[in-house]
């Protein structure tokens, strides 16, 4: 299973996280956005959250007022991604501590970093939630200057 990208939008259209994992141009990046922003913002609740555009699948998720967007090929199993957002999305909770848009614009760099421990190469790097939020809790205690810092004094 591979993610070619990842994509974080609200209910305005606005992108608020991407993440891409093949190359495509910055055009096409645009355009891929734009394109599949308004094949989701626009489907009705009611119908399934899978969607197949060009040769890929489009599999989305939407938590409150964000909406969670992978592609993936057409062959993958889409409850997998689905199960994949949902262990995204429980990370972010955890983390931020009920995660809302408002976390993910202010504290950006926080949620790749969180993506990044999670998803490398298009890939599912890690299944343990609590390893991910070690990890990053880790990271926050070396970018804070906690333990284990080593200052020299000029």
């Amino acid at each position: 299973m591979t993610f070619h990208f990842l994509l974080l939008l609200s209910r305005q259209g606005k992108t608020r996280l991407t993440k891409w994992y093949s190359p495509f141009t910055n055009k096409e990046k645009a355009r891929f956005t734009r394109e599949i922003g308004n094949m989701v913002l626009n489907r009705p609740p009611k119908l399934c959250n899978f969607l197949e555009w060009k040769e890929y699948k489009i599999i989305f998720k939407r938590y409150a007022s964000l909406y969670f967007v992978v592609c993936c090929d057409r062959d993958d199993n889409e409850l997998i991604v689905l199960e994949i957002i949902h262990h995204f999305v429980e990370i972010l909770d955890r983390y931020f501590g009920n995660v809302c848009e408002l976390d993910l614009i202010f504290n950006f760099h926080k949620a790749y970093y969180i993506l990044d421990e999670l998803i490398m190469a298009g890939e599912l790097q890690e299944t343990s939630k609590k390893t991910v939020l070690r990890l990053i809790s880790q990271q926050d205690t070396l970018l804070e200057g906690g333990p284990g810092e080593h200052k020299v004094d000029l």
